[in-house]
């Protein structure tokens, strides 16, 4: 057994998790600070220079605040659900490259836990496993808006998931391959031009139906306040409510991951041949493009009624979908790309 070889895996599943746990807090208050400046406000500016202290104040006010739960509530599950909403986050990176492999202490280090090679299924298989979570708290609470909101979440990521397993499989036809990694370096043997000129709706299907994944504006019909008084998290408090406050932003750096690496080269960029190390910064300025571009559609857009956001996900993104799937297809039998 190579006990390096399991050192550097564990190494590299900490520094992840520790980018996950701490890319959460400080994605919060970039999400205030951006829409802040887009709404012409100040946002956080007390807690530390700019505010930068800001995440460690909530996270200190939330270990601290009473937990609370409802007399009539199934007790266990209750408890369960915020984690098995959380961990599916966690682990879905574990697939994701960060940048080639790198010479260190007279060995190659690959840039990334793990190039699996179905790692397509892997993403969309752990992706679905957090609804249950979403769907037992609301369930668990025993509360009639709770309910309503797990329901929603359950509804609503049947409808979306489609389109966003759809978006995967161009990419992998193009790749002739699951693993991302080997999508990314078909993205540098093909050009991302050429490799969107392929599949011109995959990337638009793709973070739209992710939005909708992470029950994001304007598809936060699962906790939709003016209806549901917070949804499935109404009977949540202090550390509990946090896990599902952390879930939610993780899955939005982990989707952005996946976006970037699948659609926007992920860790290609100047120079990387020469200096693999770019790798993750590449891959960082790419997430973070992304994120803003989530929070600016929380900004602008306002949360759409709910039959139309179901009649969207199966009349519009499906078909969509399909004929992206299908343009791809026709496009690689004439090619042999």
């Amino acid at each position: 057994m190579d006990w390096f070889l399991i050192l550097e895996w564990v190494i590299k599943a900490v520094i992840l998790l520790l980018f996950l746990t701490a890319g959460f807090a400080y994605v919060t208050l970039f999400e205030r600070k951006v829409l802040a400046r887009i709404q012409v406000r100040i946002g956080p500016n007390r807690a530390g220079p700019q505010g930068v202290l800001q995440p460690i104040a909530d996270a200190v006010k939330l270990i601290f605040k009473e937990e609370l739960s409802p007399k009539d509530a199934d007790k266990v599950i209750f408890m369960l659900a915020p984690v098995i909403t959380v961990i599916p986050a966690l682990v879905i990176t574990a697939a994701v490259p960060w940048g080639r492999s790198i010479n260190l202490f007279g060995r190659e280090i690959a840039l990334g836990i793990t190039d699996l090679n179905v790692a397509a299924l892997y993403i969309l298989a752990v992706t679905s496993i957090s609804v249950y979570g979403i769907t037992l708290a609301g369930w668990a609470s025993n509360n009639k808006y709770a309910m309503m909101g797990g329901l929603r979440a359950s509804a609503q990521m049947i409808s979306y998931e489609l389109g966003l397993g759809l978006a995967f499989v161009p990419p992998i036809l193009l790749a002739g391959s699951m693993s991302l990694v080997d999508h990314v370096e078909t993205q540098a043997a093909m050009g991302i031009i050429r490799w969107w000129l392929y599949q011109p709706l995959g990337p638009i299907i793709f973070l739209i139906a992710c939005i909708a994944e992470v029950n994001r504006a304007p598809f936060d019909m699962p906790e939709a306040e003016q209806e549901l008084a917070s949804g499935y998290h109404v009977e949540y408090s202090g550390m509990k409510f946090a896990l599902f406050f952390m879930a939610e932003y993780i899955k939005m750096i982990c989707v952005s991951m996946i976006g970037a690496t699948v659609f926007f080269g992920g860790y290609l960029g100047p120079f990387v041949d020469q200096f693999p190390i770019l790798g993750p910064v590449y891959l960082f300025i790419k997430v973070v493009g992304i994120l803003f571009w989530m929070v600016w559609v929380r900004a602008t857009s306002p949360r759409i009624r709910y039959d139309r956001l179901m009649a969207f996900g199966w009349k519009i993104m499906l078909p969509a979908a399909l004929f992206n799937l299908t343009f791809t297809a026709v496009l690689v039998l004439l090619t042999g790309a």
